[in-house]
C-alpha cells in the first residue's frame, strides 16, 4: 500500500535527519527550520494510524568554504524534503551573498542535474552538501555574460570549450518542437542528431556557449520530462574553426528515425540507435541512456 511506502520513506527521512544532526551538531551548520513538521513526521513513523504530515520538513545546511585567494565564503542550502523523498529528489536552493543572480541560478540547476543523474531514488543530502562544498566556489567567478560571447571573442580568450550534450526526453512527437530543434541547432552552428518518438534523444555538439544557449531554449518548451543525461566538455587550445570541426562526431544536425514500430509508429528501434551510436564512436552513451549494455 502507499501507506507502507510512505512510512518507509518517512523512516529514511528521519534517519537521514538524525545523521545530519549528529554530524553537524551546531545550529549554524544545520538547523531544522520547521520543528512542527519534524515532530509530525516522527509521530507518523511511530504511529501507524497517524495522519500523513501536513507539511514538508525544512532545514538549512550552511557551508563555509575557502576560495582560492583564501577568503572564506558562506553558502546556505535551504532544503525541503517532499513526502516521497528519497523516491523523488529533495528541493534545494543554494544561496550566497557572493553569487550574482545568474550564477546562483546556474549553480542550482547544475546541482539538480547532478542529483538526478547520480543519486536518483536514494538519500542524497550529504552528497548534495559535498557537491556544494566542492563546486560552489567555482560559480563565483563564472562570467555568465560569456554565453552571449561570439566565437571570435572566445578565440581571443585563448581556450575554447567544445561541448557535446546528450539530452533525454520522455517523448518527442510535436512537429513544432522537432522543427525548433533543427532550426536552433543550425542557427547556433551545432551538429548532432534528434531521434523523435518515445523516448526522445537529442545530441548537440559545438561551442560550449552555443550548446548552453540551445539547452536553455529547449528546456523552456513544455516537456513531460527532459534532462541532460550526459555532457562532454573538451578544452581546445586556440579553439579555431578547424579544431572545432575536428572534435565533431556528426556532420550536421539531422532527425534520425530508426524503423518505427508500435501502435503510433513512435517507438524507435533501440538496436538500430545503438549501431548508429557505435558507428559514431559513442556506444558508451547508450548505456547512460538506457542502463544496459547495447547489442
Amino acid at each position: 500500500t502507499t501507506g507502507m511506502a510512505n512510512q518507509e520513506e518517512a523512516e529514511i527521512q528521519i534517519s537521514e535527519l538524525d545523521l545530519l544532526s549528529s554530524m553537524f551538531p551546531y545550529e549554524e551548520e544545520f538547523a531544522v527550520t520547521d520543528q512542527l513538521a519534524l515532530a509530525e513526521l516522527k509521530h507518523y513513523v511511530e504511529n501507524e494510524s497517524a495522519e500523513v504530515p501536513s507539511s514538508k520538513v525544512q532545514f538549512i545546511l550552511n557551508i563555509k568554504t575557502e576560495v582560492p585567494n583564501a577568503s572564506m565564503v558562506e553558502f546556505s542550502m535551504a532544503c525541503a524534503l517532499p513526502f516521497k523523498y528519497p523516491t523523488v529528489p529533495p528541493e534545494i536552493t543554494v544561496r550566497s551573498s557572493s553569487l550574482s543572480r545568474s550564477q546562483q541560478i546556474l549553480l542550482n540547476s547544475d546541482l539538480k542535474t547532478y542529483l538526478m543523474q547520480n543519486l536518483s531514488g536514494e538519500p542524497c543530502m550529504l552528497s548534495a552538501r559535498e557537491w556544494v562544498k566542492d563546486h560552489a566556489t567555482a560559480y563565483i567567478d563564472k562570467d555568465l555574460s560569456s554565453s552571449s560571447m561570439t566565437a571570435s571573442d572566445a578565440t581571443q580568450a585563448g581556450a575554447t570549450t567544445f561541448t557535446r550534450l546528450w539530452i533525454y526526453s520522455h517523448h518527442i512527437y510535436n512537429k513544432q518542437k522537432r522543427k525548433n530543434i533543427i532550426d536552433w541547432a543550425k542557427e547556433l552552428s551545432l551538429s548532432g542528431f534528434c531521434m523523435p518518438g518515445k523516448p526522445g534523444v537529442v545530441c548537440v555538439e559545438g561551442l560550449q556557449s552555443s550548446c548552453e544557449e540551445f539547452w536553455s531554449r529547449v528546456r523552456r518548451l513544455t516537456w513531460k520530462r527532459i534532462l541532460i543525461r550526459h555532457r562532454e566538455d573538451v578544452s581546445l587550445e586556440g579553439g579555431g574553426h578547424a579544431e572545432i570541426q575536428k572534435q565533431r562526431k556528426f556532420p550536421t544536425l539531422e532527425e534520425k528515425c530508426f524503423d518505427a514500430h508500435g501502435a503510433r509508429g513512435n517507438h524507435m528501434d533501440l538496436g538500430q540507435l545503438y549501431h548508429f551510436l557505435e558507428e559514431k564512436g559513442c556506444a558508451d552513451v547508450f548505456q547512460m541512456y538506457f542502463g544496459v549494455e547495447g547489442h
